[in-house]
């Protein structure tokens, strides 16, 4: 049995919007029936028909739609960030679970409040930190937890990206226009678009979790509205420091994401541009790589592994591993066969992710640099 999904947002120009329908329909375990793409409503049809969907199930609003998909199982909303919390919030009340982009909402009180609602309804949630839904990702944190690196010490992460070199939010570039818009990204830019992903995949990695930054974060074109440049320095609740780049002004880099964990045995070291390679760095013996769908690798690994060692896995397959655990969680047990029960990020790392943003924005304004991520 299929479950049924509908949308919020993922229109025109929609980027992720387009993203999720194929993570979704990959694994055969939902069928996208209804949606509201657009603010606009003639734009919402237009993509409604491009889907194939019976035009009675396309709207025109979140709330239309909400108020009419009275048996729908799910909504995956994928809109700018000023637009996550009402559709969330109104969904759960209505019974319906909920799968959300990044980060949670626009503000940390908005998302503490959708977590209590989470927490009440106990409905399934899921927020999409695409990297968390790789093998190898998985396989570093089920290596750092046995204490494959022993007693963790050091963290870098960081996030290089480009395309925010030059002002293109002024020719109308569509992505670019919201993230750098504070009245639609909220109080981060580069901060909050890939420095939550960088400080997500380090706190699911290494298991614990940053309580201070000292930050810096940086407007590098001219007329920008909001940070295109971050950096900070590290403290994890585990006595562990570490180091955080996030840019989108790094001219010539794609998505760049990397990290790498030291402990006092040795080290792990993951980047995006190779995810399927994962390097173990034992204190006093040769590095060893390690490779996804090899028969070495922990059960974790392998549940979200779909080929055999030597076919590429990337990120419409890792984005499709979160909505199988996103499934599992609505239904229970296995799906398909494969064993799904394995950490995916939920409304507490979204609550966690909003307070980073704050945390960043707070210390890079202080004369008093290292401040607490309050959560």
């Amino acid at each position: 049995m299929k479950l049924t999904l509908g949308m919020i947002g993922g229109g025109p120009d929609s980027f992720i919007g387009a993203v999720h329908r194929k993570a979704a329909a990959l694994d055969g375990h939902f069928d996208l029936v209804c949606g509201a793409f657009s603010s606009d409503p003639e734009k919402s049809k237009a993509t409604g028909a491009a889907l194939g969907l019976d035009p009675s199930r396309v709207y025109g609003s979140y709330d239309a739609l909400i108020a009419a998909e009275t048996s729908l199982d799910a909504i995956a909303i994928v809109t700018p960030n000023h637009l996550h919390f009402d559709p969330a919030k109104k969904a759960l009340e209505h019974g319906i679970h909920v799968i959300l982009d990044k980060p949670m909402t626009f503000t940390l009180d908005e998302a503490r409040e959708l977590k209590s609602i989470v927490d009440r309804t106990g409905l399934a949630f899921v927020l999409t930190h695409t990297y968390a839904g790789y093998p190898m990702v998985m396989e570093a944190r089920e290596r750092v937890a046995r204490g494959d690196i022993g007693t963790l010490r050091k963290v870098y992460v960081e996030y290089p990206q480009g395309w925010l070199s030059g002002f293109i939010e002024n020719a109308g570039q569509k992505q670019a226009s919201w993230r750098t818009d504070p009245s639609k990204s909220g109080a981060g830019g580069s901060v909050g678009d890939i420095g939550t992903h960088a400080a997500h995949l380090a706190e699911f990695v290494t298991g614990a979790h940053i309580t201070h930054v000292n930050a810096m974060l940086n407007i590098v074109v001219p007329g920008r509205k909001l940070d295109d440049d971050a950096s900070a320095l590290l403290k994890f609740d585990n006595g562990a420091t570490g180091v955080l780049v996030a840019t989108q002004v790094a001219a010539g880099e794609e998505n760049n994401l990397k990290l790498r964990v030291y402990g006092d045995k040795g080290g792990f070291e993951w980047s995006h541009t190779d995810p399927n390679t994962l390097l173990f760095k034992p204190l006093d013996a040769p590095v060893q790589i390690l490779r996804t769908g090899s028969g070495y690798l922990s059960d974790a690994a392998k549940a979200y592994t779909r080929l055999p060692a030597g076919h590429p896995e990337g990120y419409i397959e890792a984005f499709a591993n979160l909505y199988v655990a996103f499934a599992r969680q609505i239904v229970g047990g296995r799906m398909h066969g494969r064993i799904t029960d394995v950490p995916v990020p939920c409304a507490a790392d979204g609550v966690r992710g909003m307070a980073f943003i704050e945390a960043m924005v707070r210390s890079s304004n202080s004369d008093q640099k290292w401040t607490e991520v309050n959560l």
